[in-house]
């Protein structure tokens, strides 16, 4: 089997990286004004302007190269096939059934699965229309002003962030969220928080999640204290989104309330199934499937766009370019909109959960790098912490911008503003500033030879810094969904070059397992030496703390 180094595309690739390494971005575009023209793409409400990376035509052809010989075209088609491409769990992946708005049949084990698809989204948009037109109340009566989301990675930070980044279009109940099994989260949550007009969505596939289960468990604990221990009122203020149907009426839940979803659908890819709950209740169904018309739309794209032109195909093959040939280990995420400040934090998960992984789909070590680290905030508060490395610092991070040119909240000159401070950062990071520059700037304002001499090295920017700049007119339901198939393609489009599986993620198993072991010792105290000595002497130490 030949590595995926050792192919001629790669290795093209390699010595391409050399070719360009000593070019700067400013150069690229003083050579070419109709670079911009040339490096830029749109589809389904996205406008991608990539001009501003180390690339040229020749680059781009080399990295098409790659992925053809990879089997790109191949994998999209699989996963649109219904194919069990994630092989581990011998399981298809299909969140882009969830939001299929065609005719399309996908078949998984000789089965549509649209018709359950439908029944769920139609059962999703009956409740919700009753809790937010008041049909649905609590035990005593009363109205649902607020609904709290119990659920944990995939089952929690996707529907967070998109509740936040369409809290414009909020008209239904508070929707709050809970994950961490530190008690302080579920506690401070519910202090201000009425029970009797109070929902809670357990959002567990299985029904055994550690934290998920313990913050349940809290959540009826407090429920019941206020109905006087009477377990008739569970019913009418918790709903499940699982498969567990028996686990679901044991807690309480009558199983009419609880949400189906399927094991081909992944958590971090899990929003547009039933974990999409509390969004439908905060902004309504009917957004709710504007938000799949978005993801439809690009998954349409991504299906049937010349690889030239594929967004998701674009940005993962730029990723590639500096991840395994720069050698770029970093990856930042830069809304530039308010509500979108958790949009890094999910994509941390759809990206670094899909493909931190350092063994290939057929069980082999890889020699060569796959998933970057993905962080990043929203701007401009981000200029103002972490820019400073970006610009001047030793490592070069590329970086994707993201805005809108419009905003909800059109004020003033707010958003012109915010606009100019996007487009300035990249245009800073691709031009930077040389030592010639510095020293006419400090001479027109009046320094002297010794002082400029001083003072000019900490002013000098490199640039030739990357960026991608993605572009939409306003963040509604519709391009918010199809901004994160975007992304969700993107990673996709990677692991697929690397030869990984995108979609399990046995990574996180382990420190579970241990977990469940050491957490009948700490609450145990015979003194314990069965770990290494540091987890020895640091459960010493918090039993006697807790003792």
């Amino acid at each position: 089997m030949t590595l995926l180094p050792q192919t001629p595309q790669w290795q093209n690739l390699v010595a391409h990286w050399h070719e360009l390494s000593h070019l700067h971005l400013h150069d690229l575009f003083t050579a070419n004004p109709q670079r911009f023209a040339q490096l830029h793409a749109e589809a389904a409400g996205i406008f991608l302007d990539y001009s501003k990376n180390r690339i040229t035509a020749k680059t781009l052809e080399l990295l098409i190269d790659l992925a053809t010989a990879t089997g790109l075209t191949d994998a999209i088609h699989s996963m649109f096939a219904g194919v069990k491409i994630n092989n581990t769990e011998q399981r298809p992946v299909l969140h882009v059934a969830l939001r299929n708005r065609s005719k399309q049949q996908f078949v998984v084990d000789s089965k549509d699965v649209m018709p359950a698809v439908k029944s769920v989204l139609a059962h999703m948009e009956q409740f919700s229309n009753q809790v937010r037109t008041g049909a649905w109340r609590g035990y005593s009566g009363q109205v649902i002003t607020d609904v709290v989301n119990i659920g944990i990675g995939g089952s929690n930070l996707g529907p967070l962030m998109v509740t936040k980044a369409l809290g414009y279009y909020h008209d239904g109940p508070k929707v709050h969220f809970v994950s961490n099994v530190d008690a302080t989260h579920i506690i401070e949550t519910l202090k201000p928080l009425n029970p009797h007009t109070t929902l809670f969505i357990i959002a567990s596939k299985t029904f055994t999640t550690q934290e998920t289960l313990t913050n349940a468990i809290t959540a009826r604990n407090w429920l019941l204290a206020a109905y006087s221990q009477n377990e008739a009122a569970i019913s009418k203020h918790f709903v499940a989104i699982s498969t567990a149907a028996a686990k679901v009426a044991e807690f309480g839940i009558a199983t009419e309330h609880m949400f189906e979803f399927w094991d081909w659908v992944g958590g971090r890819y899990s929003l547009w199934s039933a974990i999409g709950l509390p969004i439908a209740l905060a902004i309504g169904m009917p957004r709710f499937y504007e938000l799949l018309d978005g993801a439809y739309a690009m998954d349409h794209h991504f299906a049937t766009a010349p690889m030239s032109k594929n967004l998701p195909v674009l940005l993962g093959l730029i990723g590639i370019w500096y991840i395994n040939f720069g050698e770029f280990k970093s990856h930042a995420i830069l809304p530039y909109d308010q509500y979108l400040r958790y949009f890094p934090a999910y994509l941390q998960q759809v990206d670094m959960e899909s493909n931190g992984k350092y063994t290939t789909r057929h069980g082999h070590q890889v020699n060569y790098a796959t998933g970057p680290i993905v962080w990043g905030a929203s701007g401009t508060d981000g200029q103002h912490a972490f820019y400073q490395l970006i610009h001047q610092g030793t490592q070069v991070i590329p970086c994707d911008f993201i805005a809108a040119v419009h905003s909800h909240n059109e004020y003033g000159d707010h958003q012109a503003k915010l606009l100019a401070n996007c487009l300035a950062q990249t245009e800073a990071l691709m031009l930077g500033k040389d030592l010639a520059q510095v020293t006419a700037e400090l001479q027109a304002q009046g320094y002297d030879s010794a002082a400029i001499a001083s003072l000019a090295p900490h002013k000098v920017f490199l640039g030739n810094r990357p960026t991608n700049t993605i572009l939409v007119d306003k963040f509604t339901p519709y391009t918010l969904g199809s901004l994160l198939a975007l992304y969700e393609h993107k990673v996709f489009v990677q692991g697929s070059i690397w030869g990984i599986n995108s979609f399990d993620q046995w990574g996180v198993e382990l420190g579970k397992q241990l977990a469940s072991v050491i957490l009948k010792e700490i609450q145990d105290d015979t003194q314990v030496s069965s770990h290494d000595t540091s987890t020895n002497g640091l459960l010493q130490r918090i039993q006697r703390g807790r003792a």
